[in-house]
Order: structure tokens, then sequence, then C-alpha cells
């Protein structure tokens, strides 16, 4: 999944904050670590916590993890250790998320002042692992709910946007691709019934928000419980949800990317025209490889269907490079695969192996010099498609979510229904409101942005 980044919430105030529980949480990956922090922030709070802003002023100190970078693992301990000290005051601290999952009871052992240890399938059960927490047990763990059939869903999610919120519609995965561990850490497949999210939506709704994002490992392998909806049926019937103006989703799978998608994507004004589909290699020998179970022509295939929508539809992918047993020739068919697609954006990283994967086992006889020659390779042959890509939007008129503003530059940030970043300025005496949406004139162009005016 793109778009790592750590998120820091910010703290909830209260004067009585001296008297009550506290907690710190640090949240390190993707959006769906994101949402499910937000969702851990809410159950804390709705079980008598305070969020604070930083390690020495909490009780309690949480880590949610993601194991899906190279040395992940080691960061978390980094992390920890750089704060032991804080033991001595009384502090406690869980290690939640990916990490958490794929280390289990060694963290214990690593780090023997860590009191829980919890994976994402268990954390609907966090309400009672905080009471043996205050109870004063040493160590918790919630590391078997691997195969559970039970998805995490609470009312009391502490969404740190107004405007723009996550809802999860299936945790786990099972495609078991060669090189990924989100099986082994996050569990099997499961979704949430599909009158379960569209309720949470219609809260959302209620509650002023205008854009929603279902988010899933697979999300398109969203299997309704209910039997009453397919997956596009429900993007559909979330984007029809009255004051919603924006629904997006990520992340596909090529292997459950069906037409009905794009057939809803075209029929609905309010689904963005924008598909991240992860295609991972050009080469259907490393997608063997992979065992991502399917070909180049498969997935070029479904970008055909893309393509001829009736609207423009902008693409995103992820790439690895370097995957054990890429030849030059393969790597030239993903550069081919660039060029065919013309994506407008790639998410790219060099090959590296992750524990309890099936590609752990395979010899990786590509050098990191190579690794990161074919990356820059990749990157810069991907930025003067951008280049392109994005200058047809100059002289285009396109509608924005503003997201903020840039006060030393004198602009305002906003998003398109692409996901596109597009900056602009604009001659009214008072900015526009963050969540707001307005019409803006594209003027110039950058390979990542675009920049504009606003149409008075």
């Amino acid at each position: 999944m793109p778009d790592f980044t750590i998120l820091d919430a910010p703290p909830q105030q209260n004067a009585n904050a001296a008297h009550q529980k506290t907690f710190y949480l640090e949240t390190f990956g993707c959006q769906m670590n994101v949402h499910d922090s937000e969702k851990v922030i809410g159950t804390l709070t709705q079980q008598g916590y305070q969020q604070v802003e930083t390690e020495e002023a909490a009780d309690l100190i949480l880590y949610n993890t993601c194991s899906i970078r190279d040395k992940a693992e080691q960061k978390v301990f980094n992390r920890l250790n750089d704060y032991k000290k804080l033991v001595r005051q009384g502090k406690r601290f869980g290690v939640l998320g990916c990490v958490a999952q794929q280390e289990g009871e060694h963290i214990f052992e690593r780090a023997p002042y860590v009191s829980l240890v919890s994976g994402s399938a268990s954390y609907r059960k966090l309400p009672e692992m905080l009471v043996r927490l205050e109870q004063g047990e040493k160590r918790i763990t919630g590391l078997d709910d691997r195969q559970t059939e039970e998805t995490f869903e609470t009312e009391f999610t502490a969404r740190s946007n107004p405007h723009r919120g996550y809802i999860t519609i299936i945790e786990g995965c099972d495609k078991f691709c060669a090189y990924c561990v989100v099986p082994y850490t996050r569990g099997k497949e499961r979704s949430r019934t599909s009158t379960s999210v569209l309720a949470e939506a219609q809260r959302m709704a209620d509650s002023g928000y205008t854009e929603i994002q279902l988010l899933g490992q697979n999300v398109n392998s969203y299997r309704d419980p209910e039997r009453k909806k397919s997956f596009a049926e429900l993007l559909a019937a979330v984007g029809e949800i009255p004051g919603i103006r924006r629904v997006r989703f990520t992340t596909s799978h090529p292997r459950d990317f069906t037409r009905d998608i794009v057939e809803a994507i075209d029929a609905v004004p309010s689904l963005c025209d924008h598909v991240h589909l992860p295609v991972q290699s050009g080469s259907s020998d490393v997608l063997h490889m992979m065992q991502r179970e399917y070909t180049r022509d498969w997935y070029l295939e479904r970008i055909s269907w893309i393509k001829a929508a009736k609207r423009p539809i902008s693409m995103t992918t992820d790439i690895i490079v370097g995957f054990p047993g890429e030849t030059p020739a393969d790597f030239e068919q993903t550069i081919t695969l660039l060029h065919e697609v013309q994506y407008d954006g790639v998410f790219a990283f060099k090959y590296s192996p992750r524990p309890n994967t099936p590609a752990v086992n395979l010899p990786d006889s590509i050098s990191d010099e190579m690794k990161s020659e074919r990356l820059q390779i990749l990157l810069e042959r991907q930025r003067e498609i951008q280049r392109q890509n994005y200058s047809r939007h100059i002289g285009e008129v396109l509608e924005v979510m503003v997201e903020g503003h840039n006060r030393a530059r004198g602009q305002v940030i906003g998003r398109t229904s692409q996901n596109k970043t597009l900056n602009f300025t604009t001659a009214q005496p008072i900015l526009p409101a963050t969540g707001s949406y307005l019409p803006v004139r594209v003027t110039t162009s950058f390979p990542n942005s675009l920049v504009g005016e606003a149409v008075a």
C-alpha cells in the first residue's frame, strides 16, 4: 500500500488531565495503520484514557507498527530503546500492528519493559487487554487471532481529519505473494457486512464528512457476508449517500479487478476518477516468481477497461525492482509497461526479503547497487511520463478540495478528484476553508503537482 507516513494525532485537552489515565500513540506505516490508530485512539478514549502529545507525558506509550519496509522491526526496537529510561517513572509500553504480530513474544525478550504486544486481528479485544494491563499484568499478548472471522468495528473512531475519513471494509489477505508479510501479520481476508459499512458511511455524512476512502489490503477482494452487494455495488452505494462528494478506494489487486468497478466510476459522479492498481513487475516471468497469479497481458486487459471509461481515469501503481531472478530483459519489460500504461504516479521500491515469506529462501543474486541503479532508471523514466501527463491539464478547470494553506508561498493546497495536488492562488480576501470545494484553472504543471488560480 502507498503513502507511508508517521502520524502523531493531536492531543485532546482536558482540565483534569492530571487525574486521568494518559496515553501516547505513534503510528508507522500505511493508510490502513493510520485508520487502525484512529480506531485504537477512540477505543482508549472510551476506556477513560486521555491522549497526550509526548512519551514523557503519557502513562501508556503505544507504537502501531508496520513491517513492509526493510529493517522495520529494528526501527521499532530502536524507538523502544530510546525511551526505555521512562520505565523508571512507572510508564508502560505496548507494541501494536504488523511488527507485533511478526515478532510476537520475542519482543518481550528484546524489550522486557514492554507489557502489551498485539497484532491488528486482536484489536477488538483491546478493552479487556487494557483492564488486564491496569491490574498489573506484565506480558499481555493478542497474537492468536489471524484465523478469526471477526473484524475490528467500533463507533468510537477518533478521526484526525474532519472532512475526509477512512472506512476499512476488508481486513487481512489471502493472496500470499512471495515477497509480502501481510497474510502472516494481518491474517486471512474477512469482510464487513455491507450494512455496517453503509451505516458508518451514513454516520460520517451526517457528521459533515464529504470524502470517504474505503480501505483494505486488497479492497476489491471484498466479499459481503450478507451477499447483498459486490464491491462495485458497495462503491456505488457509498457514493450515492447524500452529502458525500468524493469516494476513493485503495488498494486494489489485479486478480479481483472487475469491469463493473469501471462501470460504477462512470455511473456515479462522486466516485473519484483514480485507480491505484499495483502491478509490481512488467514481466510475466517475474510475476510468476512473485506468485501474483496473473500475467502482463491479464493486467493490461484491466488497464484497457480503465482507458475505455467515459471519463479519463488517473492510474497509479506499485513496482518492486530487483526481485530475485529479475533479468535485465525482465526489467526492460517493466520500463516498457510504464510507457504503455502512462501512469500518473508510481510507488517504486527495491526488493528486500521479509521474514516468513516464500521469497526469503530465494537466492538474492541482484546486488544492492544494481537494484539502486534500476530504481533510479525507473524513476527517471516515470518522471518524464508524469511531466507530459500533468502538462495536459494546463488550461483545464478542475474541482479541488481544499486541504490547507501555504502562507509562505501565498497558496492554497488542494487535491483533485484524480488525487493530484493542485496548489493555487485566489483573489478573494478571505482564504477558502479547509474541506471546501471550488473550481481552479490550471496554469502550470510539474511532474508531481499542478499550480493554478481559483475561478472567481
